[in-house]
């Protein structure tokens, strides 16, 4: 492809499907040169276009989400650390009102919108109108676990418990992920003449670790159920992508797939002839750099790899972009001006550059989940660690704002080889300072999570730095 493309296309809005996959990493992708497991449907989907090597988030699940959903950084939105709504509540939510909201803004642009999977950042008991406040028009979720819930509300898979406009509700004999895809493809079916803007943060690959369809029976270990569940997300990626077939609406659709974080710790697994150990909640490439795949047969240039930097903050503008709207790095939210730390990369997309418009991207510290205090729901550091890198180099950065850690991720991809005390070539020390430079780009202290606190309720239980009780795995 030469240019700007197919032109007609790109002068309509095009539709734009997200996948988020919930805990998984590159090691895990036939396509990145994985090779314990096969995924066609995915790597058809990657032939189908572009496939990226350089794209960051963060290593834990609730930082990831809001980063995508606002365009900034969890120093920026606050929402540094973990914090699992449903379950631990202290009138924590995401709040629309405070912060930019990608879906309540690419509604405004003229989409129809729609949800389906894992949300995790408002209790739906307190609030059943949250996703129609931050700007969905449809909806298919699994809660959440909710404490004190008598009901199941732990499913995700088995037996699920899901919520929709008719309220929450278990759903014997299902299998939740299956649910989800079918309320995704009824909304297609249903809204294919309009421009639909479509999330889909999968509950799959995270555990708990169950059989799936594929499995006649319970398999004998974890490592092989969590296969089994990969499987299932490359079939069910499959059966969505045909069905933009049958509707006649690929070729003005843009998948974006990709997962919120590396995959879970104690699975490792072949990538490329080295083992790749599991990276969530950890800054290791493993961790945030992710798979990133785009789509949109006749626009993007198919069997492409990509090595533009990009980031999660740069979703939101992308997005805006490609619905005509016009983007910089202030955003209003109410009464506010904000800063948007994203910036578009469609010219990469279209073709138009090999190079994003970014010289850094960043990835933050996971393994702690927030704490609720007085002044309620903070982060548990001032300046939580951090990682900045460029094409070639990395920098990890401490929450004391010294620099821990300088890599050349060229030929040490595995991080083992710490330059931070051999500054020894001009190259080097060139890429040092310019990465050290990014420390200029952050405020002295982190935020926290912006929300006007829901009503106290009879299930908020007190979580501390001391208690820890959740750890990552609860994510």
């Amino acid at each position: 492809m030469e240019g700007d493309g197919n032109l007609e296309l790109q002068n309509q809005k095009p539709n734009i499907i997200v996948f988020l996959v919930d805990d998984l990493g590159k090691e895990w992708l036939s396509s990145y040169g994985a090779t314990d497991i096969a995924t066609p449907n995915i790597d058809a989907l990657s032939e189908s276009g572009m496939q990226f090597n350089n794209v960051y988030a963060t290593p834990q699940c609730t930082p990831s989400r809001v980063t995508f959903l606002t365009g900034q950084y969890p120093f920026r939105h606050g929402w540094v650390n973990h914090w699992d709504v449903p379950r631990w509540g202290g009138g924590a939510h995401f709040d629309e009102s405070l912060n930019p909201s990608l879906p309540l803004e690419m509604k405004q642009a003229g989409y129809k919108t729609f949800i389906g999977g894992k949300w995790q950042i408002d209790d739906f008991r307190v609030e059943p109108d949250a996703l129609t406040k931050v700007g969905f028009d449809e909806f298919c979720m699994w809660t959440g676990y909710e404490t004190g819930n008598p009901e199941a509300s732990q499913n995700r898979y088995n037996d699920p418990y899901i919520f929709t406009k008719e309220g929450s509700r278990l759903y014997p004999g299902e299998y939740g992920p299956d649910i989800f895809k079918g309320c995704l493809i009824d909304f297609l079916r249903k809204n294919k003449e309009e421009p639909m803007f479509v999330y889909y943060p999968m509950v799959l690959t995270h555990g708990p670790y169950e059989k799936t369809p594929l499995d006649s029976e319970v398999l004998p270990t974890t490592l092989e159920t969590h296969a089994s569940m990969v499987r299932y997300t490359d079939l069910i990626t499959g059966e969505i992508v045909q069905e933009l077939d049958k509707l006649g609406i690929r070729e003005n659709t843009l998948i974006i797939w990709t997962t919120d974080n590396g995959t879970s710790r104690g699975f490792s697994a072949h990538m490329n002839g080295r083992i790749i150990d599991g990276g969530k909640g950890s800054t290791s490439e493993s961790g945030i750099c992710l798979p990133f795949i785009a789509s949109w047969p006749g626009t993007i240039e198919a069997s492409t790899k990509s090595n533009a930097l990009i980031d999660f903050t740069d979703l939101f503008p992308t997005f805006l972009d490609l619905a005509g709207v016009n983007i910089g790095d202030k955003w209003i939210v109410g009464d506010e001006t904000q800063v948007i730390d994203g910036k578009s990369f469609k010219s990469v997309l279209l073709g138009n550059s090999l190079n994003s418009q970014r010289e850094w991207i960043l990835g933050m510290g996971g393994g702690n989940n927030a704490r609720l205090t007085d002044q309620g729901v903070e982060n548990q550091y001032v300046f939580r660690d951090r990682v900045v890198r460029n094409l070639r180099y990395k920098l990890t950065i401490g929450s004391n704002k010294s620099p821990t850690g300088f890599y050349d991720l060229e030929v040490d991809p595995d991080e083992q080889q710490n330059l931070i005390d051999r500054l020894d070539t001009e190259e080097r020390t060139k890429n040092f300072e310019e990465l050290m430079s990014v420390l200029d780009y952050f405020p002295d202290k982190d935020n926290d999570p912006r929300y006007i606190p829901n009503p106290p309720q009879p299930w908020d239980v007190e979580v501390t730095a001391e208690s820890q009780a959740w750890k990552i795995g609860s994510q």
